[in-house]
């Protein structure tokens, strides 16, 4: 009996050995492509959304108009989404970044609208560049101060930024006693899109080209600098693989921007006020790429350059993965630390011209609950709340799957609760998902 359960035994142990083997060769393929599988499941989370969304709203959610409009709404959750991963990874967080963004939004409709009027009048070219700068000086500037408090007096971030919250909003209200200012320069408006904010066909056919190009060339300098220092390869088929996806994602959204046609009013007066003349059946011009999406991809691109290739960058995870040990390695924490509030509020100055850009007023509800949206973007692209791991193209995509979680919401009726409803329950599940990924890895 004894030799029976033996040679059963010995039968069916090789199965689950197997098993282990594959699910090991699955592990160290992945490893050795350097891909993380999160991003995998975020992909296809936003294929079910967008799929589900569509087949809800009758083919209306995949429309070019649709697909460019999300684009746009996308660009600034996206752009402070790129400062808030930095903030996570140093094991911190930043709950201000929506009062914060509707504060300096007050200011510079305040500024643009009553003070330099006074000074050069209306209208005037430098406008919209003074507005800009100030709005970056300024979110720099509050983001330091909070920095500073949370650096050098020890203060919680929750804390600090949770008081902001409450600051910055109140602010808000203050600088105008809680009146809408409109509208903005004609110059400034570009920044949020819509038919003045769109840069045209050919224009956005020449972005795409180039970014293909750089991709391409970026990929292989990198291929050629791990090879001279001797690191680990990407496999060359997995290499071209990720940059053929990378330039099919590029043409893909300059064909969707393209494809959303002007208003025939509008239309045929940009072709008149180009000299041409409009036929009888009219003509078909193409939005082409908004510039807000453009900066959004700007800011993505150079803060993940800060990350992945400056020491700043570097410094900032290893505070995150052992701030003791980054401390007694020479690194002046402190200053890191308030550095990386710093430059998140540089970059909710940007997103606070491109929303007021884009509704063409500064008012007090402009950033409501737009950190809930921001902290969400980072944690479901793969930003852990346990600090040390983030990347900002995680980050980027996953500000396109909350707003498009709101954007079809929007688009088949849902009430506001239910939204909130809805974006609470993802968020609480992606740090569930986050916890169980690393419990899988140790």
């Amino acid at each position: 009996m004894r030799s029976h359960l033996t040679s059963s035994g010995s039968d069916v142990a090789p199965a689950p050995a197997k098993q282990v083997q594959d699910e090991r060769g699955l592990a160290d393929r992945l490893r050795e492509i350097e891909f993380d599988p999160r991003m995998i499941g975020m992909v296809a989370a936003l294929a079910v959304i967008w799929l589900g969304f569509n087949w809800l709203s009758d083919g209306a959610f995949l429309t070019p108009r649709n697909l460019w409009n999300l684009l746009v709404q996308t660009a600034s959750i996206a752009i402070m989404a790129c400062g808030m991963v930095l903030v996570i990874v140093t094991r911190n967080i930043d709950l201000s970044v929506g009062s914060m963004l509707g504060f300096v939004g007050m200011v510079v409709g305040l500024v643009q609208v009553r003070l330099l009027p006074e000074i050069w009048g209306f209208e005037h070219p430098l406008t919209w560049v003074v507005s800009l700068l100030l709005a970056m000086a300024l979110g720099g500037f509050v983001g330091l101060l909070q920095g500073a408090l949370i650096a050098y007096l020890a203060i919680p971030s929750f804390i600090v930024t949770l008081g902001g919250l409450l600051i910055w909003r109140g602010a808000a209200w203050w600088v105008t006693q809680g009146q809408t200012i409109a509208p903005m320069d004609s110059r400034f408006r570009p920044l949020g899109g819509g038919v003045e904010g769109a840069i045209g066909t050919s224009a956005s056919w020449a972005i795409g080209i180039a970014l293909c190009a750089a991709i391409s060339i970026g990929a292989a300098l990198i291929r050629r600098r791990r090879k001279r220092f001797g690191f680990l390869l990407r496999p060359l088929w997995a290499e071209i693989t990720i940059a053929g996806l990378g330039c099919a994602t590029v043409l893909a959204m300059v064909m969707v921007a393209n494809a959303y046609a002007l208003p025939a009013g509008i239309a045929r007066r940009v072709t008149e006020a180009k000299g041409g003349i409009w036929p009888e059946g009219g003509l078909t011009i193409g939005h082409g790429l908004a510039v807000p999406v453009l900066i959004a991809l700007a800011v993505g691109v150079i803060i993940t350059f800060i990350a992945n290739r400056l020491r700043f960058g570097r410094y900032v995870f290893a505070i995150g993965g052992n701030p003791e040990a980054a401390q007694l390695s020479g690194v002046n924490t402190r200053k890191v630390l308030m550095l990386v509030f710093g430059l998140m509020g540089v970059l909710v100055g940007i997103s606070a011209c491109i929303s007021t850009a884009r509704l063409n007023a500064s008012t007090n509800a402009a950033g409501t609950l737009d950190e809930l949206y921001v902290i969400a973007a980072a944690v479901i692209g793969g930003t852990s709340l346990a600090g040390g791991v983030g990347t900002i193209v995680g980050a980027m995509l996953g500000a396109l799957v909350m707003q498009s979680l709101q954007s079809g919401m929007v688009l088949i009726g849902v009430d506001a609760p239910l939204q909130n409803i809805v974006v609470g329950i993802v968020l609480v599940l992606a740090v569930w998902l986050d916890g169980v990924y690393r419990k899988r890895l140790s």
